[in-house]
């Protein structure tokens, strides 16, 4: 279990005008409200939605 890789996302604009598919990006990885932290384990299914609402997230490596 310890050898999964995390990363930890922070939303930190809105989705308030953004298009559906980034929305639902935003949503796939566990976030709802501005400033919300979650910690995703580092697939490349959640990599690509990171990099598609990146202009949206901070991301850190946990």
């Amino acid at each position: 279990m310890s050898d999964k890789k995390y990363v930890t996302v922070t939303l930190v604009k809105s989705t308030i005008g953004r298009l559906p598919a980034h929305r639902a990006c935003v949503s796939g990885l566990g976030l709802r409200k501005m400033h919300q932290t979650k910690t995703v384990i580092d697939t490349p299914e959640n990599r690509g939605m990171i990099n598609k609402v990146s202009y949206l997230l901070k991301v850190e490596d946990a």
